[in-house]
């Protein structure tokens, strides 16, 4: 996965007002189908299931996955094309994670090439979880 200075890290990514959210869980638990609804709500994709990674500036930068840029799998229709929005730096981790706690005080950080990343884990079976992912932006995510 790490090469060099850079990684693919097994992660959606959609980048909301310039910042960076990547969507982690084990296979089938619903990243794509957040980073769609993210979508829907005007979220950028910029990487489905595997998120390039790179240090810039003290922080992560996102982009596309070779081989897999402005390509979503959306279950039962396949994979469809979706215009990619430009690298960005990562704000937040969200974890999906059907053990995720009922309340935090504050995030966890998640250590990736050598950067702190602050990380969250969401449950992945709440109907407004779109809604929870862009309040924990606000909230828990690196600013600037």
């Amino acid at each position: 996965m790490a090469q060099g200075d850079s990684c693919t890290y097994p992660a959606s990514c959609v980048s909301i007002g310039g910042a960076a959210l990547l969507i982690s869980g084990e296979s089938g638990i619903g990243k794509s189908e957040l980073a769609l609804a993210l979508i829907d709500r005007g979220a950028r994709l910029i990487s489905d299931d595997h998120t390039a990674l790179r240090p810039g500036n003290g922080r992560l930068i996102a982009s596309p996955a070779p081989n897999i840029g402005g390509l979503i799998e959306i279950r039962n229709l396949g994979l469809l094309p979706v215009e990619p929005g430009p690298d960005c730096p990562v704000a937040l981790l969200i974890e999906l994670n059907r053990a995720a706690p009922r309340w935090i005080e504050r995030s966890q950080q998640r250590i990736i090439l050598g950067l702190a990343v602050p990380e969250i884990l969401l449950s992945p079976d709440s109907r407004v979880l779109p809604i929870k992912a862009e309040m924990a932006l606000q909230a828990y995510g690196l600013k600037g």
